[in-house]
């Protein structure tokens, strides 16, 4: 059977991005603090934002040690261990338990900055992405059909930072540490699902019958 995903009418980016596992993963420990944090501020423990950091970290760690175990890639997962060890010290310097999200805040900003650029520039995010993963780390940037449904596609991904940027900073402006929790959790891998699932009629929308799909650009003067 030819690898064509436009003839098969299945979508490739669901088992290409995945789907809620590491959104999820992402979303626990900013839970877990705010759970250890309030719990221990309730019972006046000592030093309660210094609890909830550890107990974020430990998570985090938890989490990480067994997705390696998974097989999963080591990289994105030092990535996720090293923003929860940043935020909890970031939060026990300033001795505001809201910025333990700061920097998932600023993490949020900087990738909406580089997915608009990566469409401005024609190097659109998405199809670095789905390069790298089919093998085609750049050959997809020789079909403009390609570059321009990725650059269709990766306006749905810029879109869910923006949303997060916008929702997390205004509660983070008002102090609203366990409504940051709650928003984290349901604006990310909600908004991630829902990016997979868009991405793929996005990017076939540009693409010219009988085009193979992703996993086969089509090079015109090949």
């Amino acid at each position: 059977m030819p690898d064509d995903d436009r003839a098969q009418g299945v979508n490739p980016f669901t088992e290409l991005l995945g789907g809620r596992g590491q959104a999820v993963d992402a979303s626990v420990p900013g839970v877990v603090f705010v759970a250890v944090w309030l719990t221990a501020d309730a019972l006046a423990w000592v030093q309660p934002i210094l609890l909830g950091g550890v107990a974020a970290v430990a998570v985090a760690a938890v989490i990480a040690v067994w997705r390696l175990r998974r097989g999963e890639r080591p990289r994105a997962l030092a990535v996720g261990l090293l923003l929860a060890v940043g935020a909890a010290l970031l939060a026990l310097y300033t001795g505001r338990a809201e910025d333990f999200f700061l920097p998932r805040i600023v993490a949020n900003a900087g990738s909406l900055v580089a997915w608009l650029v990566s469409i401005a520039i024609r190097w659109p995010l998405l199809g670095v992405v789905v390069g790298t993963l089919t093998g085609h780390p750049t050959l997809w940037r020789r079909d403009p059909d390609l570059v321009r449904g990725y650059s269709r596609a990766s306006w749905v991904w810029a879109a869910q930072y923006a949303v997060r940027v916008v929702v997390f900073l205004g509660l983070w402006a008002a102090g609203q540490t366990a409504a940051l929790a709650v928003a984290q959790l349901v604006l990310t891998w909600p908004l991630v699902v829902v990016c997979v699932a868009a991405s793929w009629p996005l990017v076939r929308s540009a693409l010219p019958p009988g085009h193979p799909g992703p996993r086969r650009p089509v090079v015109p003067d090949a």
